[in-house]
């Protein structure tokens, strides 16, 4: 039975040994991967210089020929011009010699031509050799981003649609929020009941919110351009008062209750500042400010 168990014990090593080495490999071929990838990224910027280089070359080469090619029938028509005039004079004075003379020197100056143009269309050839493979090369790399541009093409395709569900999400959870009447008789936007709801206010960009938890202990609490002071909490009938300190001057905001717009004028906005308790227990509120986000002097 021991042996048994010693066989079963060696088992499940070379069990544990096969999966450790399959996670080292898989590890390896991770790694080779990234490295591979890499690599060709190196070659592919190394291949757009060469391309570069090799236009820019091309081009340089192509200048010199031209250069050279006018330079040398420029020299070889002045030689012509020079023979000819050389030979005019030379008839005067010799017939039959002279004529002689005179047709060797055009046989060598036509051949010289025809060699020289056997050379020029050579290089030319080699030139749009040279032309072409650089095209061929330039449409496989364009072939290769046009393929990159479609597969962006369609991510912003998916991240339009998923835009657009998540706006239709937000309409759909606006639609569940309320409104209701602030306690200075002005209608208020949209009130958060809870943390939910108040993530929806934010989605929609309309106004600025600032959470906050007060105790009736604490010291006055700065939330947002405010001072607050909790001075009454009563559970029982979802009620509280507190004190605002704005622009210098307190306000007191008594027995107020839970999701009812507290509002207040700040100067320097048309609209008012709007304080929500959602939550009261004792000696302590929960709730948020929201203010305007756009700051407009009332007239």
């Amino acid at each position: 039975m021991e042996n048994d168990f010693n066989e079963t014990r060696t088992v499940i090593e070379d069990s544990h040994n096969s999966h450790k080495t399959a996670i080292a490999v898989l590890a390896v071929g991770l790694v080779v991967a990234l490295a591979g990838d890499g690599y060709l990224l190196v070659r592919a910027n190394r291949l757009n210089d060469d391309i570069a280089q090799t236009q820019s070359g091309t081009q340089t080469q192509i200048s010199k020929l031209n250069e050279a090619t006018t330079t040398l029938l420029e020299q070889e028509k002045q030689r012509l011009q020079d023979m000819e005039q050389q030979m005019k004079q030379e008839v005067k004075g010799v017939s039959d010699s002279a004529s002689v003379a005179i047709r060797r020197a055009r046989a060598e100056a036509h051949k010289q031509g025809e060699d020289l143009s056997g050379k020029l269309s050579e290089q030319q050839q080699q030139v749009a050799t040279q032309l072409s493979q650089i095209q061929d090369t330039t449409n496989s790399k364009f072939t290769a981003v046009t393929t990159d541009v479609d597969g962006v093409k369609a991510n912003v395709e998916t991240v339009k649609t998923n835009v657009a569900s998540a706006q239709s999400d937000i309409e759909k959870t606006s639609n569940d929020l309320k409104r209701a009447m602030g306690d200075m008789g002005v209608m208020s936007g949209l009130i958060a009941t809870n943390s939910k709801d108040l993530n929806t206010l934010r989605a929609l960009g309309e106004r600025n919110y600032f959470e906050f938890d007060i105790n009736k202990k604490d010291a006055p609490k700065k939330v947002g351009d405010l001072m607050l002071t909790l001075k009454k909490a009563d559970p029982k009938h979802s009620r509280f008062t507190m004190d605002v300190l704005a622009d210098d001057r307190h306000l007191e905001k008594k027995d107020k209750t839970i999701n009812e717009p507290v509002q207040l004028y700040v100067s320097g906005n048309m609209q008012p500042y709007e304080i929500v308790i959602n939550q009261v227990t004792k000696d302590h509120v929960t709730g948020y400010l929201s203010t305007p986000k756009v700051k407009l002097a009332r007239r």
